[in-house]
């Protein structure tokens, strides 16, 4: 099964991404790890890629997608893969079935709200790597870690300015996907409110594994 994970920033698709790659058997193919390798490894791609990213522009939809074409051809994808990242346009999700045959599109729905509160709320230890929520899993003394004692800190892209500012560039460019994919029949919408648990039985149900 190909899959792919539409959800808003903060909406837990990682964590759902990291279940599902176990209960199914199939990588996560992820266009940052791929940018990244084909970097480190010099290729010819990752030559032309790291041109654009070196002058600070994004790397154009079409590079990308040659590289995805090179990944999804390798023996561990046979069986299928879930994209991680990518598509996050339509443009990017039209260029992407020239390539590749996507199955379904599990949308996790979680209301903005919800996300701002998740987001809003995390904390993390710098020095241990711990994270905590105010609320959800607060830390025994608040501001301390835990585990090293160190303070705890608000990652920058838990601000509520750039969270409600990231949450407006999806609903802007990447939530048209879900009618995209709608009008092809692949999408399958599951509530992401209910707990990790919970989110990851509908994800099982809805794809019927």
């Amino acid at each position: 099964m190909n899959l792919i994970l539409l959800g808003a920033p903060g909406a837990g698709k990682g964590t759902l991404a990291a279940f599902l790659i176990e209960k199914m058997g199939v990588p996560s193919v992820s266009t940052g790890n791929i940018l990244r390798e084909a970097i480190a490894n010099n290729t010819e791609l990752g030559q032309k890629a790291k041109q654009f990213m070196d002058a600070g522009q994004l790397v154009p939809d079409q590079l990308v997608i040659d590289l995805l074409r090179d990944r999804i051809a390798q023996d561990d994808c046979k069986n299928g893969f879930i994209l991680d990242g990518f598509p996050r346009t339509i443009p990017q999700a039209e260029a992407l079935d020239t390539i590749a045959n996507i199955d379904v599109a599990l949308s996790l729905e979680v209301p903005d709200e919800v996300i701002e509160g998740r987001m809003t709320g995390r904390r993390v230890c710098l020095k241990c790597g711990a994270t905590y929520h105010i609320k959800a899993n607060p830390p025994k003394v608040e501001g301390v870690c835990d585990k090293c004692g160190d303070k705890l800190h608000i990652r920058k892209d838990d601000h509520p300015d750039v969270v409600q500012h990231r949450l407006a560039t999806y609903h802007e460019q990447t939530e048209p996907l879900k009618d995209y994919y709608g009008k092809q029949g692949k999408v399958k919408s599951i509530d992401g409110t209910q707990g990790i648990q919970q989110t990851e039985r509908f994800a099982v149900q809805a794809l019927g594994l």
